[in-house]
């Protein structure tokens, strides 16, 4: 292709679509349908420029130019409070439904993990001692000891605040490191299973189990639940990685990594609710009865919410990904 004749004969047209858009709203419907066709074509011929021996300052020329008719014609959809509406009451539970087998057999077995690991150190004394020294290990768990006063050891608002985002940050990481087969996530999950089962392990050698648990159901059943949907989502994102299923494997991942930054968003406030619990509730005064009632009601609302909204929502089709609207193009659109 001779590149100076192929330009001297449409320039006229490039020139021309660039009138339209610098007019922005004020066109005529004449106007509009011209624009159209004027995209498209100066798609197709950016698409043989590229194709052949293009001059680079051509090429950035016409790009700008495909890429600005592009926005004209298809429009810029601002986020609005319908989409937050929406995330909220369908795509978030969607997504953490249609992941539930993955992560609730992740909260079975590193539950079952985090018994053994407690069941294991409570019983093997010569455990124990590999842990710490005597003395620590008293002072940790005796009344009033370092097991009691964590969860009131700051103001309740900054301890709050710094329990919302560690576990955030958890979680963001068991999402966005999935793609890694998922061995980050395992990883993850097991050292949280770990430091719960020392937990378990020495409280209950001290005969002091109930204490512990009760310190620790009121937000932590919401708190894990949380992290075991993370972590799900992230195991489900590596295996993508292995078996894509129809779509290619990019189309696949870029789905399904969509939807997991969506779930972000969802379990931090997820888990802004268990830390508000952590940092009120959990060192209250209130008897263990009625501490372990609202961490019991706070998990229950949830399931409620992901398999009554979300199961809903998933049936009619929903997948917690963004609108295809607001989706890059799996194919060529130049043409």
């Amino acid at each position: 292709m001779d590149l100076d004749v192929f330009v001297t004969a449409h320039r006229g047209e490039w020139d021309r679509l660039d009138q339209l858009l610098r007019r922005g709203r004020h066109l005529t419907g004449a106007e509009v349908d011209e624009l159209v066709a004027l995209y498209q074509r100066t798609a197709t011929h950016l698409s043989l420029i590229q194709s052949s021996a293009a001059d680079p300052a051509l090429v950035g020329r016409l790009t700008q130019l495909v890429a600005r008719a592009r926005a004209t014609v298809t429009g810029t959809r601002r986020a609005s409070w319908r989409d937050a509406v929406h995330f909220l009451t369908a795509g978030f539970p969607a997504a953490v439904y249609r992941t539930r087998h993955w992560w609730i057999p992740a909260a079975v077995l590193s539950t079952l993990v985090a018994a053994l690991i407690g069941w294991w150190i409570g019983t093997h004394p010569e455990v124990q001692a590999s842990i710490g020294a005597p003395e620590d290990l008293r002072e940790m768990t005796r009344p009033g000891g370092e097991y009691e006063t964590y969860y009131s050891s700051n103001p309740a608002a900054s301890f709050a605040a710094q329990v919302w985002t560690n576990n955030a940050q958890a979680a963001a990481v068991c999402l966005t490191l999935g793609a890694f087969l998922g061995i980050p996530v395992i990883w993850i999950l097991l050292l949280n299973m770990v430091n719960l089962g020392i937990g378990i392990g020495l409280m209950s050698a001290a005969g002091r189990l109930d204490v512990f648990l009760g310190l620790v159901l009121p937000h932590g059943l919401l708190e894990l639940t949380a992290v075991f949907v993370a972590a799900g989502t992230g195991l489900r994102l590596g295996w993508t990685v292995i078996d894509p299923g129809p779509l290619t494997r990019r189309a696949a991942l870029a789905q399904r990594g969509r939807a997991a930054l969506g779930m972000a968003i969802g379990l931090a406030l997820v888990l802004f609710v268990s830390g508000v619990i952590e940092g009120f509730v959990t060192p209250s005064g209130l008897p263990t009865w009625a501490r372990i009632t609202i961490g019991i009601a706070a998990e229950l609302v949830f399931l409620i919410y992901v398999y009554a909204l979300g199961g809903r929502a998933a049936r009619a089709g929903e997948a917690g990904d963004v609108d295809a609207a607001d989706q890059s193009a799996r194919l060529p659109t130049a043409a």
